[in-house]
């Protein structure tokens, strides 16, 4: 009997120690898209990544369109998203800080056009599906045409996502779409719609990062850098574990390991080490250039203070 109770006592304490550790994981939800480029974040809450660093961290799926929505009512206290977009939340009143740099595309992000359209320029006066201003497409639609001479006014943009825009390309609807990957891989796979005239090989300008807003950073910066160092181990898991790590990301898009793994190629998740460099000044001679073509389509009505939507802190 003695040992019976005893029994009983140690596991009465494990289950009283494991709700002891449970209570103490600091809880956040974390807004963002099937982007092939955020994947390591669903990585660190499927392998586990997030829980050992005393993260509860809900991850949802919300369009780049709404997702400031989410953060402003409080549905989410972080979001990944790309690095104008928080140009735009900040210069439309939504406060935020970007803690760490999560990718750069290498073609990954790309513009797909009809077999007869020869150059961007040749865009002028036809349809372009893309998603809604203050998106990353819509911005690198208006970034593509102005490095050839046009603007989003030469166009007509039918407002669609990245995925409905690729399965309407294909299925023969409008002149042009952008994209990107996993999505961009099946127009890659589909020649007879159309060709990619451009992507981010051609204009090195998408770049994702994570931010949060300034109270959860200022309530909890432990939780702030408990989450930059989970996406880092997540980098690691992939180096040291790819297959499996492609199985688990490539799963949430509904994609087989092999089929991520070709994705993927198109991008460059940033280390610890290019973190730093990257938040070094890179980070800011961007945010500014962007901000100003920003300012010239129309998406914002003045500058934020680049500095203030950069916080350092968590990504030593």
């Amino acid at each position: 009997m003695r040992k019976l109770f005893g029994g009983l006592a140690l596991a009465a304490l494990g289950v009283s120690l494991a709700g002891a550790a449970a209570a103490q994981e600091t809880k956040l939800a974390l807004g963002l898209s099937g982007w092939t480029g955020f994947a390591p974040l669903t990585l660190a809450k499927e392998a586990g990544i997030f829980k050992k660093h005393g993260l509860d961290v809900t991850l949802k799926k919300i369009p780049q369109a709404s997702r400031h929505l989410a953060i402003q009512s409080g549905d989410v206290q972080c979001a990944a998203t790309t690095v104008e977009t928080w140009v735009v939340w900040n210069a439309n009143g939504v406060p935020t800080k970007q803690i760490f740099q999560l990718d750069k595309s290498y073609g990954a992000d790309g513009m797909a056009v009809r077999a007869n359209v020869n150059s961007i320029k040749d865009l002028k006066g036809k349809t372009v599906a893309a998603s809604a201003p203050g998106t990353a497409p819509y911005f690198t639609l208006a970034w593509f045409l102005k490095k050839n001479g046009l603007s989003v006014k030469d166009v007509t943009v039918v407002n669609l996502e990245p995925g409905p825009a690729a399965q309407a390309f294909i299925a023969g609807q409008n002149d042009a779409a952008m994209t990107y990957e996993p999505y961009l891989s099946s127009v890659r796979n589909a020649p007879q719609a159309g060709k990619i005239i451009a992507t981010t090989l051609d204009y090195p300008m998408i770049m994702d990062t994570v931010g949060c807003t300034p109270k959860f950073l200022d309530d909890n910066p432990k939780a702030a850098k408990a989450l930059a160092d989970s996406y880092f181990d997540a980098l690691e898991m992939i180096n040291k574990e790819q297959a499996k790590a492609y199985e688990i990301m490539g799963a949430d898009v509904k994609q087989t390991g092999e089929a991520f793994g070709a994705s993927a190629k198109f991008l460059r998740w940033q280390d610890r080490e290019a973190n730093k460099k990257f938040f070094a000044g890179e980070i800011e001679q961007f945010s500014n250039e962007a901000a100003d073509l920003l300012l010239e389509v129309g998406i914002i009505k003045q500058k934020p203070d680049i500095k203030t939507i950069i916080d350092t802190r968590f990504i030593q």
